[in-house]
């Protein structure tokens, strides 16, 4: 399969004519303001940046697009513990390709759990089944993710992660990283917001750097997140050195 004719999204384009007010949230934040188009990668595209730049806003959109729960989980996962996402779904007009996703599905760690408990709720055991069959709550926030890249996650599907990394050790983040690409190579296609280094590692993707500036693409070396990671375990003793100097 040709890269032209893979992946199932192609591009956001924010239609930034009909907003009234840049002066309001989401479309205050500098990322929204700068926002015209973004190309989707058809096998791993990655938005980094600091916390609060926008990462989360942006993917949480595109889950709502697509008629996901903005919460996380699939189409058909429609509990709501609180309406807080934001209406910049209404601005956004997703290109898609001319395949079609058999799976969709949205990996929200902030608000795993509630997904976990909907999933139980009034004896809806039958969801567990595609989750390995055991309950999410009865595994470690960590076991629970990788339950869903391992058994709910079957491939030609089109997957939102938010911080995936937020309940996986090192161990188990490189763990992620073979699945996720079993799943690519199982003609899936992933858009991911991430702070670790090591899910960023992975080859032949698209990865984008939100910032006060807007978005940029770039390269993983030149990511802080590579290069203070580097750093650090370069010269713990250096970098401790320096950070507590600064306290004093």
């Amino acid at each position: 399969m040709s890269v032209l004719t893979k992946g199932y999204l192609r591009e956001l384009r924010f239609e930034r004519e009909r907003v009234e007010s840049f002066a309001e949230y989401p479309f205050s934040i500098p990322v929204v303001k700068n926002l015209d188009r973004l190309e989707f990668h058809p096998n791993v595209t990655f938005l980094v940046g600091e916390n609060g730049t926008g990462k989360s806003t942006i993917l949480e959109a595109i889950a709502y697009a697509l008629r996901l729960n903005p919460e996380g989980g699939t189409r058909n996962s429609t509990f709501s513990t609180s309406e807080t996402h934001s209406e910049l779904f209404d601005y956004i007009h997703l290109i898609k390709n001319l395949l079609t996703p058999k799976d969709l599905y949205f990996l929200r760690a902030e608000s795993f759990y509630n997904l976990a408990s909907y999933m139980e709720r009034d004896g809806r055991t039958e969801y567990l089944r595609g989750y390995g069959g055991k309950s999410l709550h009865a595994q470690s926030h960590g076991e629970s993710f990788l339950s869903v890249l391992n058994h709910k996650l079957t491939g030609n599907g089109l997957y939102l992660f938010d911080e995936p990394e937020a309940a996986l050790s090192p161990t188990r983040q490189l763990s992620a990283l073979s699945l996720i690409h079993r799943l690519v190579n199982k003609n899936s296609q992933f858009i991911i917001a991430t702070h670790s280094p090591i899910i960023l590692a992975y080859p032949n993707c698209a990865l984008y750097m939100l910032s006060a500036n807007g978005i940029e693409k770039t390269n993983y070396q030149d990511t802080e997140h590579y290069t203070v990671t580097k750093e650090f375990l370069n010269r713990p003793e250096k970098m401790l050195s320096i950070l507590f100097d600064e306290e004093e």
